[in-house]
């Protein structure tokens, strides 16, 4: 299977895990668009735009860093898992297209929703998988700002502007947005959807700077 520009970029932004769920931050019952404060944009300079960016992205890179999105996102080729992210048990690993191996296909135990029960494995509505092994987008074991030069490296991110990030979680993707409903009593993110999306809109919007 080979990979569109369109999954690389979802690949980017989750975990989760790549992975993938479809969970939301609800406000009154429903998610709203993430909006941030661009007012200022056009008249900070640029100093304090990329302080701006850049501590826009250390805020985002917490949820980038979450259980929910690193478990798909290792170093190597097994997944993890838990609130731990311990290496994922029954010998599973990535696969060339990051959906498992024959026998071991990651859609072979993640459904089209979460199972219920302790320890059930979770789904979302689009097939749960990795990141492809010649694109394995790696989260765990990175600082914030390494995480941040691989988002903005067109030859680690698919060859897509970075602008197109923005572009990918207003869209709400599936497997990104599972992460806030992730079921079996699993944790959250350390902020909302809401939250995280205008982290993600702020850092774009002042220049998508990363830290050092």
């Amino acid at each position: 299977m080979r990979f569109s520009k369109t999954n690389y970029l979802k690949l980017a932004v989750i975990g989760i895990a790549v992975f993938a769920l479809a969970g939301f931050a609800w406000t009154g019952g429903r998610v709203g668009s993430p909006r941030v404060d661009n007012t200022l944009v056009g008249t900070l300079g640029d100093a304090e735009r990329e302080a701006v960016s850049v501590a826009a992205f250390n805020e985002a890179a917490k949820v980038f860093f979450s259980a929910r999105c690193a478990n798909c996102h290792p170093a190597g080729d097994v997944p993890t898992q838990g609130d731990a992210m311990t290496p994922h048990s029954q010998g599973v690993t990535r696969g060339e297209d990051g959906m498992g191996v024959y026998g071991m296909r990651c859609t072979t135990c993640h459904q089209n929703e979460n199972l219920p029960g302790e320890h059930m494995p979770p789904g979302t509505t689009i097939d749960w998988h990795m990141p492809p092994a010649d694109q394995k987008m790696v989260f765990q074991g990175l600082t914030a700002g390494q995480l941040c030069r691989n988002f903005t490296d067109p030859n680690r991110n698919g060859g897509l502007e970075v602008k197109s990030l923005m572009d990918h979680i207003q869209k709400r993707d599936p497997l990104v947005t599972w992460a806030w409903e992730p079921g079996n009593g699993r944790s959250t993110p350390p902020m909302s959807f809401e939250q995280f999306a205008a982290k993600v809109e702020e850092w774009v919007a002042n220049g998508a700077a990363c830290p050092e």
